[in-house]
């Protein structure tokens, strides 16, 4: 038997962006944006509050679809996830959601703080499902984690 929860956390670990899928009175949008999770499997990312994605959000638009592919070519087997749940901005972020963060991005602490902070706001997804896909253990079946 194998533990879903540590496979999603690893496949999470070697991604890198989410492409995030949102509906608003104009239509379906998809937008990319670099995340961070949690222990509990809560994605957070920062992004302008003037995006479409984001207005989106902040309008009450707020229930979500996410996927995140971290096969990089065709010799490799698929790995990823499907995520949906509901979105919300944060409105108090700790210093350690941003020190996650700019670790993922490989820059100092303290390049560019300004600018991230005074540009964009946090957003946070808990997940109501998650599915799995790890092809070199399960074939093309999805995993349900959550």
């Amino acid at each position: 038997m194998h533990d879903l929860n540590q496979l999603t956390r690893e496949v999470l670990q070697r991604g890198y962006l989410v492409t995030l899928a949102v509906q608003d009175d104009n239509g379906v949008w998809a937008a990319d944006v670099i995340y961070i999770f949690d222990e509990d499997l809560n994605f957070y990312w920062m992004s302008k509050p003037e995006r479409r994605h984001s207005k989106a959000i902040d309008d009450g638009h707020n229930h979500v679809a996410g996927a995140i592919a971290v096969t990089q070519g065709p010799e490799m087997p698929d790995e990823g996830l499907q995520i949906s749940g509901v979105a919300q901005r944060v409105q108090n972020p700790s210093d350690d959601l941003l020190k996650q963060w700019m670790k993922k991005m490989q820059r100092a602490f303290d390049s560019g703080l300004g600018i991230v902070l005074d540009e964009h706001v946090w957003y946070k997804l808990v997940p109501d499902r998650i599915e799995l896909i790890y092809q070199k253990l399960f074939e093309y079946e999805r995993q349900r984690v959550r």
